[in-house]
């Protein structure tokens, strides 16, 4: 005959099992091998928008045209992904004169838009079997 406890202990397993999912994020079209690949994901329009801290984030330096992160344990939810190649190492995005980006930069859901995406072009929804999100360089 199974305890409450123990009843209780396999319930709540089950349940952190459940609550678990994994984000993989493919890159593609990385233009040169140097620098930095930087990731990061967030899971509301203020971590968007720079205003709350990324959930995940992780930084590579790329070994050829394609790339991919792995992130474990994200509870599901709504979430988007931002994605930066500082091909030069300077820390941050280079622009042109007139402020368009010399250097790689890509979103989820690969907006096609002349300016950053908002959270709603970008967002999607990572489900508790986890999900495969492709982001194309620019």
């Amino acid at each position: 005959m199974i305890t409450r406890t123990a009843f209780a202990a396999v319930l709540f397993a089950a349940a952190g099992a459940a609550a678990a999912a994994d984000l993989t994020v493919e890159v593609a079209d990385i233009r040169v091998q140097s620098g930095q690949l930087k990731l990061a994901v967030v899971d509301s329009a203020d971590g968007w928008d720079g205003k709350a801290k990324a959930v995940a984030g992780e930084a590579l330096t790329p070994t050829g045209a394609t790339a991919t992160f792995r992130f474990k344990d994200l509870p599901p939810g709504t979430y988007a992904v931002q994605v930066m190649h500082d091909e030069n190492g300077n820390g941050k995005l280079d622009t042109n004169f007139v402020g368009m980006p010399t250097e790689g930069y890509g979103f989820s859901n690969n907006p096609r838009v002349m300016r950053k995406p908002t959270w709603d072009e970008a967002r999607f929804e990572l489900g508790a079997y986890g999900t495969t999100v492709a982001v194309q360089l620019r």
